[in-house]
């Protein structure tokens, strides 16, 4: 005789369903604002399969499921990006993994610590870019590939004085000769506003055929 199959979800699982996906939403709102891999619907759907994994491993008596800390990690390391200039994508790797941790809080019940961390994680994405923007303006770096016409080391010298009459400082990455043209790799830290007036600089010098 088979049996019929009964399906049974309580309030209180609907309770830390909804709550994970609106924490997951608040994020996810964020994300989507500021164009990132990592969207709206992506943060969802980590916050909703972290509560769901915690959810299961608590009703099969295991506690809290750690391994999901595991798996989440394949998912920020497809959000970072390294190339020429630097790594890209590590803030949206962090949400990811802070989106899972409040996803478990919530598949755990523990609402008040899952809210609080997202109201935390929201004000730390919104008001400490603020912040991080005045840095990267007074201390801001900007690598140049410059290519001159010519070979002359001197052009190069002349650039690094430019750099030091604008209050920059410059640090030679790579020398190459191309083509009988030289070519440099100079890193620039400085004001954004000193590094803006350099490029200006170097858009008048006909020594400069590319940077």
């Amino acid at each position: 005789m088979q049996l019929p199959l009964q399906f049974q979800i309580t309030d209180q699982e609907l309770l830390k369903i909804g709550f994970a996906v609106f924490c997951g939403g608040l994020l996810g709102i964020e994300r989507q604002y500021k164009n990132k891999t990592a969207g709206f619907r992506t943060i969802i759907l980590i916050t909703l399969g972290s509560a769901l994994f915690t959810m299961v491993a608590q009703q099969a008596g295991l506690g809290v499921n750690i391994n999901v800390i595991t798996g989440i990690g394949f998912i920020g390391a497809g959000v970072v990006f390294k190339d020429n200039t630097g790594v890209s994508g590590l803030t949206t790797a962090a949400v990811i993994w802070v989106a899972a941790a409040i996803g478990m809080a919530a598949g755990a019940g523990d609402y008040p610590l899952a809210l609080t961390t997202t109201i935390i994680t929201l004000l730390v994405l919104l008001l400490f870019s603020l912040l991080e923007k005045y840095i990267d303006r007074v201390h801001h770096d900007k690598l140049f590939v410059i290519v001159f016409t010519n070979t002359n080391y001197e052009n190069l010298l002349l650039v690094e004085e430019l750099a030091k009459t604008h209050h920059l400082i410059s640090r030679r990455r790579q020398i190459n000769k191309v083509n009988d043209s030289l070519q440099v790799t100079i890193l620039i830290t400085g004001h954004k506003k000193h590094i803006t007036k350099l490029d200006e600089k170097l858009l008048k010098m006909p020594q400069v055929r590319s940077f």
